[in-house]
């Protein structure tokens, strides 16, 4: 069984910066290109393929003592371009000789750096292959080995995401045939807190161990492919643990900041189905049980909130534990978070709720007790991720204010609650206010 979809992400965008294998391959029976004719066979094969001009600054190839195909200095024709500093190509060099086959010992990159809007460009351009097709043109009688290619490694290769935040990664790839990863490593290179990535295949078999650690500690398991029938495409699933992660120290990685402090661990499962491989991300589906113990809210004081009137922002609150389900959702427009079954408990307070985070902007309600007798005051999160803010809603407050005339204390948490739900079954909810979108 082949992997249409899998080859055309490896190799369909590769094959342009590589053609120059098929002059390689030509030398044996035909004349000999020069450097300058290869680069030009690439640069034109590229923009022929997707519409994009191509800069290659240099190129250079040798037989001896091994085939190799090195390019330099190379650019797309876009406003925040896509480069590369350097990608060499090294081939077996027997097969090539005794069987005319083109095998692959290894692809190396250096320093690639990917902006997202540029990467975006090239969804869906160029020709589907088809299976009849070759993904690398090469001149009969020569063919493609059956693992094509064998190695490929990366040393800086750059994500710039919407926000424009630029995140290098390190890693390497071995493969089996059909395309099948036999080996993975991924790292997040210059992170202060290591996070790695390792796959081992698992014998013949699609699954692979998957070991991944991060902010101290580990998130281990397993992960599974399938060939989903019908020319359906992919589906990618996996089932990892989580053991006493920092939260901060596994955020800051990635070059953001984390509302809650503490060590996490519970369960994740993991699932994406798509029919191209570059799809899979964006339709990643996850959900994690999780349990913090201990925990702080970095930049919210509840008990703020709950004695204070209006809108309360700032502080920190120290928890014993912080336990709930985290639903991740892939878009095309970033990431939609979802918090459920909130439960939140220290020697002051505890609470319960739900929270939706999307572009970093928050919203959602929860519940607050207070060991002093105020139980069960409702509040809604708002604001950002940066700013977070806690306040009672119109009606909630109201209630308090006729609690608080009967039956100070209790009655002003029970008058709170009324109010609230009156509010909502009359539809008296102030309407949120439009606030512009920030990039995640």
């Amino acid at each position: 069984m082949t992997f249409p979809s899998v080859r055309r992400w490896l190799l369909g965008s590769a094959a342009v910066l590589l053609l120059g294998i098929g002059a390689l391959a030509l030398v044996v029976a035909a004349r000999l290109p020069d450097d300058e004719e290869v680069a030009a066979r690439i640069a034109a094969g590229f923009s022929q393929r997707y519409g994009v001009e191509l800069t290659v600054g240099g190129a250079h190839w040798s037989l001896w003592p091994v085939p190799v195909l090195a390019l330099s200095e190379l650019a797309t024709d876009q406003p925040q371009p896509i480069t590369l500093r350097r990608v060499s190509v090294r081939l077996h060099l027997w097969p090539l000789l005794l069987r005319r086959e083109v095998a692959i010992d290894e692809i190396a990159l250096e320093s690639l750096v990917l902006p997202r809007a540029s990467v975006r460009a090239f969804r869906d351009k160029g020709p589907e292959p088809q299976e009849s097709e070759r993904i690398v043109p090469l001149p009969a009688p020569w063919t493609l080995a059956a693992v094509p290619v064998e190695r490929v490694r990366w040393r800086d290769v750059v994500w710039i995401d919407r926000r424009d935040i630029a995140l290098a990664y390190d890693g390497e790839v071995t493969f089996d045939d059909n395309w099948r990863p036999r080996n993975l490593r991924l790292e997040r290179a210059g992170a202060a807190s290591p996070v790695r990535l390792r796959l081992d295949r698992e014998g013949s078999e699609d699954r692979w161990r998957t070991r991944i650690d991060a902010g101290g500690g580990t998130w281990n398991g397993q992960a599974r492919l399938e060939v989903l029938p019908e020319g359906r495409g992919l589906r990618v699933s996996a089932e990892l643990d989580p053991r006493q992660v920092d939260i901060e120290a596994l955020v800051q990685a990635f070059g953001r900041r984390s509302a809650v402090a503490g060590k996490v661990s519970g369960h994740t499962s993991l699932v994406a189905e798509a029919r191209e491989v570059g799809a899979l991300m964006r339709g990643l589906h996850t959900r994690t049980t999780f349990s913090v113990q201990p925990a702080t809210l970095t930049r919210l004081d509840l008990a703020k909130a709950v004695t204070t009137v209006g809108i309360s922002r700032g502080g920190t609150t120290a928890l014993d534990e912080l336990t709930g389900t985290l639903d991740t959702q892939g878009t095309e427009d970033g990431i939609v978070m979802r918090y459920t079954n909130l439960k939140a408990r220290s020697g002051v307070l505890t609470a319960s709720g739900n929270l939706r985070l999307f572009n970093r902007q928050m919203s959602g309600e929860m519940a607050v007790d207070l060991v002093d007798g105020v139980v069960g005051v409702p509040l809604k999160i708002g604001g950002s991720v940066a700013e977070p803010e806690v306040s009672m809603t119109g009606g909630a407050l109201a209630g308090a204010a006729v609690g608080s005339a009967v039956l100070p204390g209790v009655g002003t948490a029970i008058g709170a609650r009324v109010g609230q739900q009156v509010e909502k079954l009359f539809g008296g909810d102030e309407p949120a206010k439009k606030k512009p979108a920030l990039k995640r």
